[in-house]
């Protein structure tokens, strides 16, 4: 397969080209400044700017996949999350809506389609939803800032299905991997001996593993009957209090201090409320398709990724 993937330098992008291109695929991804990376063995890289496909675009002329991956991250690039400005915020949308024009405009000026685009999204795009079984059936979430940007996320390459092109909508919870993300700062309270929950620990956790993110994303390329939105989360989600002692359990650690929600809010404004409001997200429609998780509960994952 020739496969074109936007934000194939991040975690879950750098992670699938590396295991496309292992396997003998042509995998191409775009950077705003090919040289600066460093790229797995197989991978090569384009030149684009982020918003148009005018240095790429000849490029998806008979590809056979492009996964849109690309998108400010949402919690900066520090240890801690950076808040939600303003300008933070509009850069966090523009930044997606931009990406799937790119997309979107590539797709139309190939004479020869791709089979399938990949559109990146999130279960945030559910919104808050206390103790509720989230499926993909579920609708959206009527407020809050990141479900309102999912939903216009995915709406961006919609267009591509009117050309005959597949759109898979991937909705990815919280990825856990020794690279970098999430659990590194999750984890990273434990090996102080001042790990716990956070707020109540009552909200619920929808986590996936990055191997099975990267294995998900590649079974539904290959399921010609794929199509639409799919929860790539593990089958076994967690309350954070309950996250916490798993993490407190495998690292041999205290898992009782609790960072209080107030605490939260002063540090990080409205991005507390990734952390303190809960998703119990479940992956139906995968594993109704046959997907077998190599990481299907926290324990597994956890000991795996601090090993």
């Amino acid at each position: 397969m020739r496969v074109i993937i936007t934000g194939g330098t991040g975690l879950i992008g750098g992670a699938l080209a590396k295991s496309l291109a292992a396997d003998g695929h042509e995998v191409i991804v775009l950077s705003r400044n090919p040289q600066a990376h460093k790229l797995p063995d197989g991978v090569k890289a384009a030149q684009w700017d982020g918003h148009t496909a005018v240095s790429w675009g000849h490029l998806a002329d008979g590809a056979d996949a492009i996964i849109n991956l690309a998108g400010e991250n949402l919690a900066g690039n520090g240890l801690l999350p950076a808040r939600w400005t303003a300008e933070r915020k509009r850069r966090i949308l523009q930044s997606r809506l931009d990406a799937g024009s790119a997309v979107v405009e590539a797709v139309t000026a190939a004479a020869r389609k791709p089979r399938v685009v990949v559109q990146s999204s999130g279960i945030d795009y559910y919104g808050a939803r206390d103790d509720e079984f989230i499926t993909e059936a579920s609708p959206a979430g009527k407020d809050g800032f990141l479900a309102n940007v999912t939903v216009d996320w995915e709406a961006s390459t919609a267009a591509v299905a009117a050309q005959g092109v597949r759109q898979i909508i991937i909705r990815t919870g919280v990825v856990f991997s020794a690279e970098g993300g999430p659990f590194k700062t999750l984890v990273l309270p434990f090996k102080f001996f001042a790990g716990g929950p956070l707020g109540s620990g009552r909200q619920w956790m929808s986590w996936i593993h990055l191997q099975d993110e990267v294995r998900a994303i590649r079974f539904l390329l290959e399921q010609e009957t794929a199509v639409g939105p799919y929860n790539l989360c593990a089958p076994q989600p967690l309350t954070n209090r309950d996250m916490a002692k798993t993490i407190g359990k495998v690292m041999g650690r205290p898992s009782f201090i609790p960072a209080p929600a107030f605490v939260l809010r002063l540090l990080l404004g409205e991005v507390a409320d990734v952390v303190l409001d809960g998703r119990r997200a479940q992956p139906q429609r995968l594993q109704e398709m046959g997907f077998v998780f190599h990481y299907p509960d926290a324990q597994t994952a956890v000991r795996d990724l601090l090993k």
